[in-house]
C-alpha cells in the first residue's frame, strides 16, 4: 500500500510523509530505510509511527497546512469523513484520495465453470485470511447451482491448513489482533438466519489471533456478515434467480471498491 502511494509521488519529484497504522509500523520503517540506502535524501520520504491522540493531531495538521498539497488515506469511513471535512479548513481545498473499506460482491452465474468459480472464490476471499479491502464478502450464486458451489467450496476450505505463516503448508494465517478475531466470530455467532456449513469458531488451539475459515449459506441481507466488511475468513452465500436480481442485490451496498463475477456468456461480460 505504501509503495503504491509513495513510489509515484517520489517519481514525480514530490516529498512524502507516511503515518502507518499503529498495528503495522515495521514495514513502513523498513521501506524508509531501503529508500535511504537507495539514495533518497533526508526529508524526501519520512515515516511517523504514532497512535492514539497523536494520530488525530497529525490528521488535523496535514489537512490544514497549506504546504501539503495532497492526502491519500486508506482506512475507515469514519476517519475518512473527518479528513474530508478538515481538508477544506485551510487556505485551500486539499486534493484527497480516499479508500474507505469495501463489501465486495462475488457473483457466480449459472453458466459458470464451477472449478474456475471455486478457485477464484478462494483467491478473492482467503488471501491474508480475508484481511484486504478488496476481499469478497457477499457471494451470490444463481439458483440451481448454489448447493454445488457451497459443497465444492466447503471441500476446498476444509482442506486448508490454519496456522503460523512460517509453518509448511499453512494457507490461513492469523488475524491482525485477538480482538479482530473475536469480532469476526461475534458476527457469525450473532446470526439469526442462515446455516453455518463449516467453521464458525475461533481456533484457540492454533492461537488467539486465529479464526476457522467459515462458510454461511442463506443469511438474510440484514445480517452483519452480509452487509459489512468482515475482514476475516468468512464466506456468506445467497442465491439469485436471474441477472437482473443479481445486479440489484450487488447494488444494495454503500461501497464500490471491488466486484467480481464468473460467467461464460460474452454478452453478459460486456453488460
Amino acid at each position: 500500500m505504501i509503495t503504491r502511494k509513495v513510489g509515484p509521488a517520489i517519481a514525480a519529484g514530490c516529498t512524502a510523509v507516511v503515518k502507518p497504522s499503529e498495528l503495522t509500523p515495521l514495514t513502513a520503517i523498513a521501506i524508509r530505510e531501503l529508500g535511504r540506502k537507495a539514495g533518497l535524501e533526508e526529508g524526501v520520504f519520512e515515516v511517523l509511527p504514532m497512535g492514539g491522540e497523536e494520530t488525530a493531531v497529525f490528521g488535523e495538521v496535514v489537512c490544514k497546512d497549506d504546504r501539503i498539497k495532497k492526502i491519500s488515506f486508506t482506512g475507515s469511513t469514519r476517519v475518512g469523513k473527518i479528513l474530508l471535512g478538515n481538508a477544506a479548513q485551510g487556505g485551500v481545498v486539499k486534493r484527497l484520495s480516499l479508500e474507505l473499506g469495501g463489501n465486495a460482491p462475488f457473483v457466480v452465474f449459472g453458466d459458470a465453470d464451477m472449478d474456475v468459480a471455486v478457485d477464484a472464490a478462494v483467491k478473492s476471499k482467503f488471501r491474508n485470511a480475508g484481511q484486504t479491502c478488496v476481499c469478497s464478502d457477499r457471494f451470490l450464486v444463481e439458483e440451481g447451482r448454489v448447493e454445488e458451489f457451497a459443497e465444492r467450496l466447503k471441500r476446498k476450505v476444509e482442506g486448508m491448513k490454519v496456522g503460523q505463516g512460517m509453518e509448511e503448508g499453512v494457507e490461513i494465517g492469523p488475524l491482525i489482533t485477538p480482538e479482530a478475531a473475536v469480532n469476526v466470530e461475534r458476527k457469525v455467532k450473532g446470526l439469526k438466519t442462515g446455516e453455518v456449513v463449516t467453521g464458525g469458531n475461533l481456533a484457540p488451539d492454533v492461537g488467539v489471533n486465529f479464526m476457522q475459515p467459515t462458510i454461511i449459506l442463506g443469511p438474510e441481507e440484514k445480517e452483519e456478515v452480509w452487509n459489512s466488511e468482515n475482514f476475516g475468513p468468512v464466506v456468506a452465500v445467497r442465491s439469485f434467480v436471474d441477472e437482473e436480481e443479481a445486479m440489484e442485490a450487488v447494488k444494495r451496498s454503500n461501497t464500490g471498491l471491488a466486484s467480481y463475477f464468473v460467467t461464460k456468456d460474452v454478452g453478459r461480460i460486456f453488460r
